[in-house]
């Protein structure tokens, strides 16, 4: 059953077995696997199914450095699916060394296994409409499947890893009728939590505080609370729940907000292969099932090991859009656009415009010089992407050259001075805003420059090409946009010390007995990969832990539960 909130009595205390805050991935996964259990499952989602500006607004705060961030309220969305939205749907699990404690990575270990989350990994796929969970070449192609480099043969640079795409699924418009029909599920649009409040003691959730836009509150007090409010959002409800405890839930070792981590992301470097451009795999493969993916250079777990690195892959991609030098119609047309683009897709666009009007001429001759290739483009990109259910997940063109920038995603280390607190102004609701501090550390330009090196001489000794970068500028390059998207990780981070974590193995936090966190912001670590697979399929781990402990309890004042 869907809902508004705004129906919700005034003062009413409503008594779920499970409350989930937060109707994003997380949220409706963990609801979604909780049907059919016995448990009645109260999933309360700020927005409604469209975005509103006066909804989105609650997100508005303040960044430190909006050069190394951009500000809160973007890359998000606060409505039923969440940034399913607005997301790419890259799909791509955590690597078994994702979870290692190395002792070249301060804070880093997970209190589980890769093993632990792997076998939740397959119905996430399903979830996400991500195909099979199969991610390596061979398996899903065959070994006769075409390589990315066919002369590049390395034991050190594997290029047989695989990312695969979602539609992407805007999970609320993918799962609204599930939840509609779902008797065990009640959702409320417009509810907007604005506090945790605890028992005297502190060690269990009493209840928590629900206010609409339109001033209705309420309360609820369920067996079990579950914070799925996003890496950014579930932090800032934790500092700003005080009632009880004076720096806020979870937070007596001044861990919440800490460890907050995005992705290291530029294009870099100029790579050059050597053959036919027919003998590089460059754009997405179709799998039998239908699925995009697309191969990616990885450097192997135990050469991570050996160099002291950091997680990362490298794609192979065009030269960087901004600048006209590239004379491709299709990338020109693409900056000339840049203002029609939704802002998520379209910062990258922007650098270079202090160009002025010389630089859009110049970008509209390229243009007006490529007609052929652009004409070809707009039809590709009508069908394929905006006519098409499963869309083409980005620009990929055809290379004539062999030449390639290289698009990296690496892992940032953990560290706690990058941090979330909250502000003294407030939102609509009073709940005080967020101040972004993040930051980074030469541990983690120097690790992709690292890996620069070893590809280079993995391509020089294979005779598959030449990398050519200039070390002396790869931060600038790697910084030119700052932290990489809406990849908010480790604010709420899991481990077994009180002092360096928030929630424990099963996501609980912290002498708290009843409440949960399902987010990114329970990683240790960031990983090479987008965070919204692992996601969940740590959620549904989660959710099979929630639906065994409540099964076996019995409530107060009832004799049994039904499994």
């Amino acid at each position: 059953m869907i809902s508004d909130a705004e129906t919700i009595e005034q003062g009413a205390c409503l008594r779920p077995d499970v409350c989930i805050v937060g109707a994003g991935a997380a949220g409706i996964s963990l609801a979604l696997s909780l049907i059919g259990q016995g448990l009645q499952v109260l999933l309360l989602e700020s927005g409604r199914m469209q975005e509103d500006a006066t909804t989105q607004a609650l997100y508005a705060g303040e960044v430190v450095d909006e050069r190394l961030h951009s500000p809160p309220d973007k890359y998000r969305q606060r409505r039923l699916g969440g940034s399913t939205a607005i997301w790419g749907g890259r799909c791509v699990p955590f690597d078994p060394i994702d979870f290692e404690k190395r002792d070249w990575v301060a804070d880093s270990g997970w209190p589980i296994s890769h093993d632990d989350l792997e076998p939740f990994y397959p119905q996430a796929n399903q979830i996400a409409e991500a195909g099979r969970y199969a991610y390596d070449a061979d398996e899903v192609f065959g070994p006769g499947g075409a390589p990315l480099i066919r002369q590049l043969v390395s034991k050190v640079v594997r290029t047989n890893s695989l990312e695969r795409f979602s539609c992407p699924t805007n999970f609320g418009e993918r799962y609204e009728a599930r939840l509609r029909v779902a008797r065990d599920i009640e959702v409320l649009l417009g509810a907007n939590c604005t506090r945790v409040v605890l028992e005297a003691g502190g060690h269990a959730v009493r209840e928590i505080s629900v206010s609409t836009l339109g001033g209705k509150r309420f309360r609820v007090a369920a067996r079990s609370t579950v914070l799925a409010l996003g890496g950014l959002e579930t932090a800032r409800l934790l500092l700003a729940s005080r009632d009880v405890a004076p720096l806020g839930v979870g937070n007596d070792h001044d861990v919440v907000g800490r460890y907050y981590m995005c992705h290291i992301a530029g294009n870099v470097g100029q790579l050059t292969l050597s053959g036919s451009p027919s003998e590089v795999q460059h754009a997405y493969l179709r799998t039998p099932e239908g699925i995009y993916c697309r191969r990616r250079l990885s450097i192997a777990p135990e050469e991570q090991r050996r160099c002291h690195l950091l997680n990362a892959v490298a794609r192979l991609h065009f030269p960087r859009i901004a600048d006209p030098a590239h004379a491709n119609g299709v990338l020109s047309g693409l900056f000339l656009a840049r203002n029609f683009i939704s802002y998520e897709y379209s910062k990258r666009l922007r650098d270079g415009e202090e160009g002025g009007l010389a630089l859009q001429a110049k970008h509209l001759r390229n243009v007006l010089c490529d007609p052929l290739d652009t004409a070809a483009f707009l039809g590709h990109w009508a069908l394929k992407r905006t006519l098409a259910a499963r869309k083409y997940p980005s620009v990929i063109l055809r290379n004539r050259t062999n030449r390639f920038s290289l698009e990296m995603h690496a892992e940032q280390a953990p560290r706690r001075e990058s941090r979330v607190t909250l502000t003294d102004s407030v939102d609509a609701l009073g709940v005080p805003r967020l101040r972004v501090d993040w930051r980074y550390h030469p541990q983690d330009i120097a690790s992709v420059r690292r890996m620069l090196d070893l590809i280079a001489v993995e391509l020089q000794h294979t005779g598959a090409g030449r990398l050519e970068y200039n070390p002396a500028t790869l931060e600038e390059e790697l910084m030119r946009f700052g932290a990489y998207g809406g990849h908010h990780v480790g604010t709420t981070r899991m481990g077994v010390d009180r002092r360096t974590s928030v929630v424990d193995a099963d996501c609980r936090v912290h002498g708290v007995d009843n409440l949960y966190i399902a987010s990114s912001s329970v990683f240790p670590t960031s990983s090479q990969a987008n965070p919204t697979l692992t996601l969940v399929a740590l959620t549904l781990r989660l959710g099979k832990h929630i639906g065994q402990r409540l099964r076996a309890v019995v409530p107060s004042g009832e004799q049994e539960v039904q499994a």
